[in-house]
């Protein structure tokens, strides 16, 4: 099958995108103000959608400026799909934001070398999916060399499906600890072919919708773009469900600042000549992907990281 690019329209053509500041003013306006563990109040939502047809931009937010973490965000997921779970391992990747959640007392406190995220972690679950914490010689299942061979092979199969969730690595009681230093937050992913179109759907555990969402929704589009390069199936739209979508009050005013800005179109993400001659899922980086067409308002340096 001929390997397509995405049918983007012109930029010229293409009409502003409103979907990420819909979300972001659902969830200002009917959140439900809860705690937090970060020991900050939330607004939250239970369910947020989002949905970009490829034809009209890549699912890059342009209310503010992200031009600089589109490619660390895209380099932290072939981090993941390569089985990165320590921080030695994604600092290979050039993803050097992870220390705060793999100190050594949170190793250490869940049974871990210090620097270790666990064994349920993205890149353990991603590429070693196992059932045996204990035993880091077992082969696991890798999941998204899975989804290739079933959607080359069974494209009607509604099954090629993806989950960072390991249950038991991540059981929490008042009196337990998980085995990981973070619970996977993103990356439960179906792969759908319509009439031999691809529809890929990333459902969300937990967003920090002002944070970390935009950064999530550029590296999930550049997954489309790679399995659309690896079966031949046009990508054409990509859907982002959030199931708990949070706004923390702290960033609440850089939030309203977004919403008072004007919808823009959104910009153009593809494959370089040399991404488009990557044949193994494990292979590619960031640098295979080029951002163009990003006219985005100016940056915001200073909404508050929660961790």
């Amino acid at each position: 099958m001929e390997k397509p690019m995405p049918n983007y329209l012109p930029f010229e053509e293409r009409r502003p995108s409103t979907q990420y500041q819909d979300m972001l003013r659902t969830i200002r306006e009917q959140g439900v103000q809860v705690e937090t563990k970060q020991g900050q109040d939330a607004l939250a939502v239970a369910g947020c959608q989002m949905r970009f047809p490829m034809a009209q931009g890549a699912a890059v937010i342009t209310e503010r400026s992200i031009r600089g973490f589109v490619t660390k965000a895209i380099g932290e997921l072939c981090a993941f799909i390569n089985g990165a779970r320590t921080l030695d391992e994604l600092e290979a990747f050039g993803c050097d934001w992870w220390d705060a959640w793999a100190t050594p007392a949170k190793s250490n406190s869940r049974g871990l070398e210090a620097g270790d995220l666990g064994p349920g972690s993205y890149g353990h679950a991603f590429r070693n999916f196992t059932t045996n914490l204990d035993d880091p010689s077992e082969e696991g299942y890798d999941q998204l060399a899975g989804i290739i061979t079933k959607l080359t092979e069974l494209p009607l199969d509604r099954t090629a499906v993806m989950s960072p969730w390991i249950p038991q690595a991540n059981h929490r009681t008042a009196d337990t600890k998980s085995r990981n230093t973070i619970a996977p937050c993103h990356g439960w992913i179906h792969a759908l072919v319509f009439n031999d179109k691809l529809h890929l759907i990333h459902n969300q555990r937990s967003g920090d919708t002002p944070i970390g969402v935009p950064s999530n929704m550029a590296q999930y589009t550049a997954l489309g773009l790679m399995i659309e390069q690896l079966t031949g199936y046009e990508f054409v739209e990509y859907v982002h469900w959030i199931q708990y979508a949070h706004i923390y009050v702290n960033q609440l005013d850089r939030v309203d600042e977004m919403l008072a800005r004007e919808p823009l179109p959104l910009p153009t993400l593809e494959l370089t000549e040399a991404g488009r001659r990557v044949t193994d899922i494990h292979d590619f980086r960031a640098e295979h992907f080029a951002l163009s067409d990003y006219h985005p308002h100016p940056s915001i340096r200073d909404i508050p990281v929660l961790t």
